[in-house]
C-alpha cells in the first residue's frame, strides 16, 4: 500500500501527527539540536524554515532558543494555514526556487525532505542559490534529505522526487557557496526495515515515489530504544564516523 502523496491535505495529516508521536521524527531533532549546538549559534537570530510544513520545526527551535525569531516558508497552502490555525509561529507561501526576503537576512537555514521534492531540471541547485542569498555570511545551513540505498531508486519526475548520492549532494552544497562543517549519512541500521515497506509500495505504485509510508507509533519502550540508537548515529556522524550506507543525509554547512 501506498501513502498520501506530498502537497495533499493528507499528507499533511500524517506529517503533523508524525511530528507529535513518531519516533523518527523525534531522533531526528536530537540529532538536529546536536548538530546546531556545533554551530556555536549566539544567543539570538533569524531562522528560517524552508518548508515548514505545519510549523512544528519552528515551534521546536524556538524551544531551543527562545531569544530568536523564526518564520517559514511552504509551498503548500496546507500546511501555511495549519501554521496560522495551530502555533504562534509565522508562515507565508512561497518557494525556496524565489524566496521573498533580501540578500541576508538570516542566520540560520534549515531544511527537512525539501531537496529531494524540487525539480529535476536543477530545482535543487537554484534553490540552494537562493539560501545562500538569504543567508548572512557566517550563517549556519542545516539540511536533511533522502539517500541512496539499496536497491537503488531512480528519479521520479512526475512527482519531483530524488535521493542523493552523498558526493553529488557533497559538491552540489559547497558549488552553492557552503563550506561543508558535518556531512553523512544516518538511519542506516533502522532504515534496513523500511525496505521491503517501499518496495511493495514501489511496485503498488509503479513509480519509484511511494508517498509517506510512515505512521506514529505507540511511544512505548521500543520506540525509545529506536530513537536512542538513531540518536547515537548521528552522534557517530559529528564525529566524523562514516557509515557506508543509511537512507537520510544530514548536513550541516556555513555560508562563505
Amino acid at each position: 500500500m501506498s501513502g498520501p502523496l506530498i502537497f495533499t491535505p493528507e499528507y499533511y495529516a500524517r506529517m503533523r501527527d508524525l511530528e507529535t508521536h513518531g519516533w523518527w521524527n523525534a531522533a531526528l531533532r536530537d540529532i538536529a539540536a546536536l548538530g546546531l549546538r556545533t554551530a556555536a549559534l549566539p544567543a539570538s537570530g533569524r531562522m528560517l524554515d524552508v518548508g515548514c510544513g505545519s510549523g512544528q520545526t519552528m515551534t521546536w527551535f524556538r524551544r531551543l532558543y527562545p531569544a530568536w525569531s523564526a518564520v517559514g516558508i511552504d509551498v503548500a497552502a496546507e500546511g501555511v494555514s495549519a501554521v496560522a490555525r495551530e502555533s504562534a509561529q509565522t508562515a507565508c507561501l512561497a518557494s525556496v526556487l524565489d524566496l521573498p526576503f533580501r540578500d541576508q537576512l538570516f542566520d540560520v537555514l534549515i531544511t527537512l525532505d525539501v531537496l529531494q521534492h524540487l525539480p529535476l531540471d536543477g530545482g535543487d541547485v537554484r534553490g540552494l542559490a537562493e539560501m545562500h542569498r538569504v543567508l548572512r555570511p557566517g550563517g549556519v545551513l542545516f539540511v536533511r534529505t533522502n539517500a541512496q540505498t539499496f536497491p537503488r531508486s531512480p528519479d521520479d519526475a512526475v512527482h519531483m522526487f530524488r535521493r542523493y548520492d552523498p558526493n553529488v549532494l557533497e559538491s552540489r552544497l559547497r558549488r552553492a557557496g557552503f563550506t561543508v562543517c558535518h556531512f553523512g549519512r544516518v538511519n542506516a541500521l533502522l532504515g534496513l526495515a523500511e525496505i521491503p515497506r517501499e518496495v511493495r509500495a514501489r511496485r503498488a505504485r509503479n513509480t519509484a515515489y511511494t508517498g509517506l509510508l510512515s505512521r506514529a507509533g505507540s511511544e512505548g519502550q521500543r520506540d525509545r530504544w529506536k530513537r536512542a540508537w538513531l540518536r547515537l548515529e548521528g552522534r557517530m556522524m559529528l564525529k566524523g564516523m562514516p557509515m557506508p550506507f543509511g537512507r537520510t543525509i544530514i548536513a550541516i554547512c556555513k555560508r562563505t
